[in-house]
């Protein structure tokens, strides 16, 4: 039998870095698994990808908002700059006997009106109230085209 030489030594692991060898290979190995049963895992991914949808949706909801907000007003400004001042004049105290014509009917209707009823008029002028720029800006187009087209009749 033959003694080992020195080369033999130093290339052969220890006991202890065999041990930290094997140690290193169950690691990996955990991680390979963790991997693929996530790749495997279709309800966990469906649902990852269903918050990532809602949650880009909800930003491009946010952001489209904003911009027919901004369009919405522009428009109404628009409207209003060129619109003749008799005509601006008219609108004005045309809203103002509808608002109180509507005014007196919303209060007749209450007196009359069932609670459940009631209850649901008020959350949809809630709702009304919330969007009322948009509101008034397709109230006064429309009141403005009525107006237009009246006095172009008379012409």
């Amino acid at each position: 039998m033959s003694t080992p030489s020195q080369g033999d030594k130093e290339s052969a692991p220890t006991p202890e870095e065999l041990r930290e060898q094997v140690e290193h290979t169950r690691e990996e190995l955990g991680q390979t698994v963790e991997a693929l049963a996530a790749k495997a895992d279709v309800k966990a991914q469906a649902k990852d990808k269903t918050a990532e949808i809602k949650e880009h949706a909800a930003e491009k909801a946010t952001l489209v908002s904003g911009q027919i907000r901004d369009k919405a007003a522009q428009a109404a400004q628009l409207v209003k700059d060129k619109t003749p001042d008799p005509v601006l004049d008219k609108a004005t105290h045309a809203a103002t006997q509808v608002r109180d014509a509507a005014a007196r009917a919303g209060q007749l209707t209450a007196e009359k009106t069932p609670g459940p009823v009631r209850e649901r008029a008020e959350s949809a002028a809630t709702m009304a109230k919330a969007n009322r720029t948009p509101l008034l800006a397709v109230a006064a187009a429309f009141v403005v085209f009525l107006l237009l087209r009246r006095s172009r009749r008379r012409w």
